[in-house]
C-alpha cells in the first residue's frame, strides 16, 4: 500500500503516536527520485514514500505519481500486488517490465521488478504488480522481531470500475471494497488489537 507523505519522519511518528505502528527507514530509490519508510502489517506492508529529488522524480513515472499527490501529511495513492510470475502477468495485460532497487540501511541491495506502474498512476483503482528479486527479503519482515504484531490490512476502500478491477486482478489481490466514483484509493483499513482504524487523505 503506497502512502505518499510530505515528510517521512513526521508520518512515521504520527502513525506510531496514533496507532502504535512501528516503522523502519527504507532507503532511496536512485532512479525515481524518491525515498521510503516501511510499516510492516502482517504479511503485507505500508510504504511511506516521498520525493527527495524533484528533477529525477520528474523523469520517472513513479516519481511523478508520488509528486502529484501533494499530501498534507499522508495520503493513500496506490497499491501493489505481489506475484511470482511477473512476466506472465505482464504478457497477459500487455505491460512493460522495469527493474528497481534500493540500498537498505544495512547496505544490502534490495531488488525487484514492476509492471503496470503507469496504469496504476493513471487509474489508481488498479494495482501495479511487483516481483521481488532472489535473496531480497519481503518488506513485511523489515522490523524482524519488533514487527507490528496482530496488525493486518483488513481491506482497501477504492472507487472506480469494479469490473475492470476484477479483470485486471484475475483472482489476485486481497479484501477490497469498491464504491462508485473517480478511480482512486480512498482508505486503507487496518485490523488492530484495539479494533479497526483507517488511514485516508484526512490523516494528520
Amino acid at each position: 500500500m503506497l502512502l505518499a507523505t510530505s515528510d517521512l519522519a513526521t508520518a512515521s511518528r504520527l502513525l506510531g503516536d496514533r496507532y502504535g505502528l512501528r516503522s523502519v527507514e527504507g532507503g532511496r530509490h536512485p532512479d525515481w527520485g524518491t525515498a521510503n519508510w516501511i510499516v510492516p502489517v502482517g504479511d503485507a506492508y505500508l510504504e511511506l514514500v516521498t520525493v527527495v529529488d524533484e528533477r529525477v522524480a520528474e523523469r520517472s513515472p513513479f516519481g511523478r505519481w508520488v509528486a502529484s499527490a501533494r499530501p498534507l501529511v499522508v495520503r493513500p495513492i496506490g497499491w501493489a500486488v505481489r506475484t511470482r510470475s511477473l512476466d506472465a502477468v505482464a504478457t497477459r495485460h500487455g505491460l512493460g517490465v522495469t527493474a528497481g532497487s534500493r540500498a537498505a540501511p544495512s547496505g544490502q541491495l534490495l531488488t525487484w521488478r514492476l509492471a503496470g506502474v503507469e496504469h496504476a498512476a493513471a487509474e489508481p483503482i488498479l494495482p501495479f504488480f511487483i516481483e521481488w528479486g532472489d535473496g531480497t527479503p519481503h518488506p513485511s519482515h523489515a522490523l524482524g522481531a519488533d514487527s507490528n504484531d496482530f496488525v493486518e490490512i483488513a481491506r482497501l476502500e477504492l472507487t472506480g470500475d469494479a469490473d475492470r478491477l476484477r479483470a485486471w486482478l484475475d483472482d489476485e489481490g486481497g479484501p477490497i471494497a469498491v464504491d462508485t466514483g473517480p478511480p482512486g484509493v480512498t482508505k486503507v483499513v487496518l485490523s488492530t488489537p484495539g479494533g479497526e482504524v483507517g488511514i485516508d487523505a484526512t490523516f494528520r
